[in-house]
């Protein structure tokens, strides 16, 4: 066994799939590339058979990432893979991984296909894929409850036909660490050639454990681990990438394995996949929340005090907490601008883009003295939307808030080129601005999340808003940041208006289940 664990980061494909998380090409590019920063080993970059929107991504990240593995998952199924091939095909090192489920109630209820059938169909897959890398992962989906007979056979003859990489993915978040563990010893020990691979793990959160079994898998021989930044991902989520990886570091006379990891990218990792996907981290989040390396008891503040390690098994400088340097102020230069949204990742693709968001943050300059990366990467969040795709833009708002008094808001919006002033009254200021809104776009949507968070300290910060709307099947995000909250708001729901309107794509839910 490798004395080294492989991170297989998925938020661009599993991740994707939480209600709402659904991402932009760029918005999938500037994610791969912090992850590229933090040295991730495999980047699963999407399901490029679900989509021509997800193919595009696929590819783009491929042509874009050079220092990672660019993956896409595939069913098995010939046209899936195929797809995957040609998307990863422009990769500096390419991964095609493909699934199959192998439990007995998959088998009979969703895939009406025999034992027999699944082995064959699986072997296929693992051809079809080696038609384009020589690097192919395959998963048996749903194996926590697959019979662990069948599983060693489907294994053996994938192995044979040439599969590197063998995942066993807990779909359902069913298992506990003691039996992830045995299972994991089990496939291992009994597996013909199981020395020639690498074992994977997948493991779902819906009983709180998919770090623990994760880990419990790893002890066990598993030398990949499947996970997303902040254990983003559909139902209750993924393992939480930051938790494996500071577990094994910190951890290391337990696990006595290393990853390639920059860990001090951690924290800007999760506050950029945070802002992007509107999913914020709770305080208490291990390793990235807020409150992870705060202490309140006197008895902790006096020990921290004293010697850090009496309270502390990790520095918050290792992960990168505290390092929020102040970058640019009013005088600063589009130079300067455009040097520092390179150091951060973001690519600005054409002067006008560049000219757009220089005027904004000139804009955010004036109105707040220190400006860091976070406000950086807010605003380039705000600025998502394409010119060609906005259909619809703030142009002025005046909100009247008294106590005892109804909220009105007046709204003036660009409409398609059109200017219109509207006028509405509602519950609260956010309320009166969103009914205004409507009334120009008559769009319909349902608001399925508002949520506001401070980007930074300080009175001057910015609000975050993040507006999740809901019309027709599809769920987008939208994200507005101001110092003023209520035009943050304001952006935010016109964001998610703009890319209803302009046909971004559909929440991926439902095709890519491991």
């Amino acid at each position: 066994m490798s004395e080294r664990l492989i991170i297989f980061d998925t938020t661009l494909r599993d991740g994707e799939q939480s209600p709402g998380a659904s991402m932009t090409r760029d918005e999938k590019l500037r994610i791969a590339r912090q992850l590229e920063r933090m040295r991730v080993d495999v980047i699963e970059a999407g399901f490029a058979a679900a989509s021509n929107g997800d193919f595009e991504s696929v590819r783009a990240v491929a042509e874009t990432i050079r220092e990672s593995t660019v993956c896409s998952l595939a069913r098995a199924s010939e046209s899936d893979i195929r797809r995957a091939g040609e998307a990863i095909k422009p990769a500096a090192s390419g991964r095609i991984h493909t699934f199959i489920a192998t439990s007995p109630i998959h088998m009979e209820k969703k895939l009406r296909m025999t034992p027999d059938q699944v082995v064959a169909q699986a072997i296929k897959s693992v051809g079809w894929a080696l038609e384009y890398t020589d690097d192919v992962e395959f998963s048996a989906e749903d194996a926590v409850r697959s019979d662990i007979d069948f599983l060693v056979r489907v294994f053996t003859d994938v192995i044979k036909a040439g599969a590197r990489t063998i995942n066993v993915p807990d779909t359902v978040g069913y298992s506990v660490p003691a039996q992830w563990a045995e299972r994991m010893k089990q496939l291992i020990e009994r597996v013909p050639g199981a020395d020639t691979v690498i074992w994977s793990t997948h493991c779902h959160n819906d009983l709180g454990m998919a770090v623990a079994n994760s880990l419990a898998a790893v002890m066990a021989g598993a030398r990949q681990v499947e996970c997303t930044i902040n254990g983003l991902g559909e139902r209750a989520g993924n393992a939480s990438l930051e938790e494996i990886v500071m577990a094994v570091r910190t951890r290391r006379d337990v696990f006595g394995l290393e990853t390639r990891i920059d860990a001090t990218q951690i924290v800007p990792a999760s506050r950029l996949v945070s802002t992007i996907t509107g999913y914020p981290v709770q305080p208490n989040k291990a390793v990235v929340g807020a409150n992870a390396f705060a202490h309140e008891s006197g008895i902790h503040q006096d020990g921290v005090l004293k010697h850090r390690e009496t309270y502390e098994i990790m520095r918050a400088e290792d992960v990168g907490w505290n390092t929020n340097k102040l970058v640019l102020g009013k005088h600063s230069g589009r130079n300067a601008f455009r040097a520092r949204l390179n150091d951060l990742g973001i690519v600005v693709e054409s002067e006008e883009q560049l000219n757009v968001a220089f005027a904004a943050f000139k804009e955010l300059a004036d109105k707040k003295h220190e400006i860091f990366d976070e406000d950086l990467q807010a605003l380039m969040s705000d600025e998502s939307v394409t010119p060609e795709e906005e259909l619809y833009k703030l142009v002025a708002m005046s909100v009247r808030s008294e106590t005892g008094e109804t909220p009105h808001a007046a709204v003036t919006l660009i409409d398609a080129g059109r200017e219109a002033t509207v006028e509405s009254k509602g519950s609260g200021p956010v309320d009166a601005a969103f009914r205004a809104i409507e009334m120009v776009a008559a769009s319909k949507a349902e608001l399925l999340l508002y949520s506001v968070n401070a980007i930074t300290t300080g009175t001057d910060a910015q609000g975050e808003v993040t507006v999740r709307l809901a019309k027709g099947g599809r769920i987008v995000n939208g994200q507005g940041a101001d110092t003023d909250i209520i035009v943050a708001s304001a952006k935010a729901y016109i964001n998610a208006l703009n890319k209803l309107r302009g046909g971004q794509k559909l929440n991926p839910q439902g095709e890519s289940p491991i």
